[in-house]
């Protein structure tokens, strides 16, 4: 793993605080993997923040989508989409009333009686999914087909300028640990960790003083690159391997970001769907970088007017951490559950890939945490070798850029991973 620049001073003791209400949302019917929403609204119908807007009916992997605003919905068409480069959307105009839906909170009497099954219903219902970036909906994530007995927090938050799941620690550790206890109820793991790396002191004396005597074990990560990935993650925590071609449940294991987790105690507790999440706006260009509370769908042309006035013009945009977020053609892209940070970077920030020779360093196999061979990856895929490709191991980049980030000739090598993923699951 790589020791990366942190470069999270800009925001790291910076509270959560609510971003404006935006004048207008665009809320795509597709955050999530698996099939894209209907929406169960129309032009013209007025709704409130919390309603749901967009489901299906038939049973397969999906999210239901909720407002995130009151008023009245403006259109349903296709509209930028900071993933997808475009998709259908539900444009809502907002009243500026920001009328809630009424939800339904429970009593810990309550909860207490719910079992998984009711547990995993809610989650269902509230529309969340893995907010560290993935988007696979966390109720068929917490339905492992095999038993699992342990289950782990992901604190790491191990990206470069992102600071709100460091934040949400600090902020709502008792809200975590709720919600923490739930998601591990719903697979019947007995032994519970919290996986915090050391760069954030303050979100670990969170944890210790709140924790006491309760059965979640604290375990101190170094700082690193991917630390946060689940495999990284498991590996780091419990000194276990997941076996190439299988997943963390195979060997017992299921892990949940702190986005997740808190959505999870909102979702049970206050009866809150996911129609908000906390995120950090930041980057050189910004005179006022911040920890925000943004409402889904919000534009990252309205974030970077909160966050501005610009001090110098962004050269890119990107949705996510440097090194796997993904740059933006438009700003205005809006905010989707997955959504952990907008960085604004300068011309001074960015350092151009070129489309060089592979000069056989063997530095990228170094540092590949899945221990594959990215420089064969890509000399296959430019060969149009995707027999190759698959026999590499493409298949099971994570596409951390590990890769991109030590090639000496900066040769995008995720990128063609991303063309070669692509042309094999047509």
């Amino acid at each position: 793993m790589l020791r990366l620049p942190q470069l999270k001073d800009l925001t790291a003791n910076l509270p959560i605080r609510p971003a404006k209400i935006p004048k207008k949302v665009y809320i795509p019917l597709s955050q999530h993997i698996g099939k894209p929403c209907e929406p169960i609204v129309k032009v013209g119908d007025t709704v409130k923040a919390g309603q749901l807007i967009a489901t299906l009916s038939e049973k397969t992997i999906f999210a239901p989508v909720h407002s995130s605003i009151s008023g009245r919905v403006t259109a349903i068409d296709e509209f930028p989409h900071p993933l997808l480069g475009a998709s259908r959307a539900i444009a809502i105009e907002s009243d500026t009333a920001d009328e809630k839906k009424e939800f339904k909170r429970l009593s810990q009497t309550d909860i207490d009686k719910l079992d998984s099954q009711n547990i995993r219903r809610i989650i269902a219902d509230a529309g969340i999914v893995g907010m560290g970036g993935a988007g696979f909906p966390s109720s068929v994530k917490l339905s492992p087909p095999k038993p699992v007995d342990t289950f782990i927090l992901n604190g790491a938050e191990c990206e470069p300028y992102l600071t709100g799941d460091s934040r949400l620690m600090v902020e709502k550790t008792e809200e975590i640990i709720l919600g923490l206890f739930l998601a591990a109820r719903c697979v019947g793991a007995k032994n519970i960790y919290a996986a915090i790396e050391d760069n954030k002191p303050q979100a670990i004396e969170a944890f210790k003083d709140i924790l006491g005597q309760r059965q979640i074990k604290i375990v101190v990560l170094k700082s690193q690159y991917p630390q946060g990935g689940e495999k990284q993650l498991i590996k780091s925590v419990l000194k276990k391997e997941v076996p190439s071609g299988k997943l963390p449940f195979d060997i017992g294991v299921v892990v949940h970001n702190v986005a997740t987790v808190y959505a999870i105690y909102e979702a049970v507790y206050l009866g809150k769907p996911l129609y908000e999440r906390a995120l950090t706006v930041t980057g050189d260009c910004l005179k006022h970088p911040q920890n925000l509370l943004v409402r889904l769908g919000t534009t990252i042309k309205d974030l970077m007017d909160e966050c501005g006035p610009l001090k110098k013009e962004p050269q890119r945009v990107v949705l996510g951490g440097p090194m796997m977020g993904v740059a933006q053609y438009s700003l205005m892209a809006p905010v989707v559950k997955s959504t952990n940070g907008i960085i604004f970077l300068s011309e001074g920030e960015i350092e151009k890939a070129e489309n060089a020779f592979c000069i056989r360093c063997s530095r990228c196999v170094e540092s590949c945490p899945l221990g594959l061979l990215p420089c064969m990856i890509a000399l296959a895929v430019e060969k149009g070798r995707w027999d190759l490709a698959k026999a590499y191991g493409v298949l099971e980049c994570m596409e951390c850029g590990a890769c991109n980030y030590v090639c000496p000739q900066r040769r995008n090598i995720v990128e063609v991973v991303r063309q070669a993923k692509e042309k094999l699951h047509r």
